[in-house]
């Protein structure tokens, strides 16, 4: 690996740092300087290669929520080679099982509240080396058995430092590869995007099991230097309590964490000074909850990232986010893009196409699925499943989802599209559109709709006001409304449960 990549972090900010507050646990108040982070992590990786004799490119499965031994355990991975391999909480045992099999980790450790659920899984016995997460704590509480070093294995740059399942909606879920050079460029990326630095102060409360819990703000912070106050739940009282308390610079969210924090009684009278900026991610905000948060003073960044690549892609800036409503921004600074047609031909000013992206932030592939890597990398440039259109100023816009889109009467029809004019409706809290069949069209839409309060909208009503601005093959045939829309995992809306409904 370069020496440019640096990569054992932790070395070099315990020299440069040793006192200083690395991360705090809310919960339990436990916080590591950069000194014991280091010491710790050293201790750790020497426990695993020497007692357990794990070696680079071992696997180590993790269940557990935001704690400090998590980030022990990844430092301690960054520095022996191992490959950590986050999972997901909310899955059943049988959903586990098929990750476990798939990546065969040496060693597993789980927090003692997911014991039934990670022991139910068949897999579970086949696992060399079985622990819970305290092991770390316990571990790090003994008197060192010697001076607490350990020396780096040293790692290439395409080299696994995780293996982040992607949420599976369709099919089985693919582990992307996040690589060490991955994890520096994004690092980069991102200070270069926004302002990150060793005074730099953020509250998480992402779940660690997705590659927006670690890679949107957490290793970038500890890259830089920064601190990291970790939730293990969001619950949007303390947070933004929390916010004010932590001094916190940067705070990343998704739009329903930020309207449950701005609906509270307490957000007027919070103090945001220390606030430089919010980001958000997964989905658009709404142009009001944009600028309730912009009367408060707080600049809203909004952007586009995906697990296999960066994941900090495009940043919209703060001074654009009613100008250009909607839009995710432009590239960050090591991004490169093209939007292509059906046929792969460049893609002109406000054309839909697909975005595809290159860098030093792609990943090298899915893990043990050559036929998905070699069907979303094409040379070293990585097809998203997105499709977006660029402005003749180059700010991209998000059309929709590939595996969205339906065709009705032959028309190629965008439901994302749809979704925005529903959700401007007055009446209207939450929408989600999916394409059904139709006997003549082939295909027609369906909006599922959670109104915002017991109002009289009728389905007749909501299609009339889409006829008034949509095109007569995209206004949705019929509407079901729900008392709230069925999410996945990561918080977004589940469409594949919708059109089983």
């Amino acid at each position: 690996m370069s020496e440019l990549y640096q990569q054992d972090w932790f070395a070099k900010w315990a020299l440069y740092s040793h006192e200083k507050v690395a991360v705090k646990e809310f919960e339990t108040q436990r916080t590591l300087t950069f000194g014991a982070l280091n010491a710790f992590a050293n201790r750790l990786a020497r426990h695993l290669a020497e007692d357990h004799k794990l070696e680079k490119g071992d696997r180590i499965a993790v269940i557990a929520e935001n704690c400090i031994e998590y980030i022990i355990l990844f430092a301690a991975a960054q520095k022996g080679g191992f490959i950590l391999v986050p999972l997901n909480y909310r899955l059943t045992s049988s959903e586990i099982d098929y990750l476990l099999k798939n990546a065969t980790p040496k060693l597993i450790l789980w927090e003692e509240k997911f014991a039934d659920l990670i022991k139910a899984a068949p897999a579970f016995e086949n696992i060399p080396f079985r622990f819970k997460i305290d092991v770390i704590a316990g571990l790090c509480a003994k008197p060192p058995r010697a001076p607490d070093v350990f020396e780096t294995v040293k790692c290439d740059e395409d080299d696994p430092v995780f293996i982040l399942y992607t949420s599976g909606t369709t099919g089985f879920p693919k582990g992307a590869i996040y690589s060490h050079k991955m994890l520096f460029w994004n690092s980069i990326n991102t200070a270069m995007s926004l302002i990150v630095n060793q005074e730099s102060r953020s509250v998480n409360c992402m779940p660690p099991f997705h590659t927006g819990g670690w890679n949107v703000l957490v290793t970038p912070f500890l890259h830089h230097g920064a601190y990291t106050c970790m939730v293990k739940k969001f619950d949007p009282e303390t947070v933004l309590q929390l916010i004010e308390k932590e001094g916190c610079t940067i705070f990343m969210g998704v739009p329903t964490m930020l309207k449950m924090m701005a609906d509270l009684p307490d957000f007027e009278q919070a103090d945001f000074s220390k606030l430089l900026y919010i980001i958000v991610g997964g989905e658009p905000l709404p142009i009001p909850l944009i600028e309730k948060w912009h009367a408060k003073g707080v600049p809203v960044r909004q952007g586009y990232g995906m697990t296999e690549v960066g994941p900090n892609l495009t940043s919209l800036h703060q001074s654009d986010a009613v100008r250009k409503k909607g839009s995710i921004g432009r590239p960050n600074f090591y991004v490169q893009i093209k939007i292509t047609d059906e046929k792969g031909q460049p893609c002109a000013p406000n054309q839909p196409g697909e975005l595809l992206l290159r860098g030093p932030m792609v990943t090298p592939g899915y893990w043990e699925n050559k036929e998905a890597t070699e069907k979303n990398l094409t040379g070293d440039w990585f097809h998203t499943g997105d499709m977006v259109r660029e402005d003749e100023e180059g700010y991209l816009y998000v059309v929709d989802r590939i595996k969205n889109m339906y065709i009705s009467g032959g028309e190629n029809v965008y439901p994302a599209e749809i979704e925005r004019i529903i959700l401007s409706h007055p009446d209207v809290s939450e929408v989600a559109v999916v394409g059904i069949p139709d006997e003549k069209w082939g295909e027609s839409g369906r909006a599922f709709v959670v109104k915002k309060s017991q109002t009289g909208l009728s389905e007749s009503a909501l299609i009339e006001f889409c006829k008034q601005h949509l095109a007569k093959f995209k206004v949705p045939k019929s509407v079901v409304f729900l008392e709230a829309l069925p999410k996945n995992d990561t918080g977004k809306i589940n469409k594949m449960q919708l059109k089983k409904m």
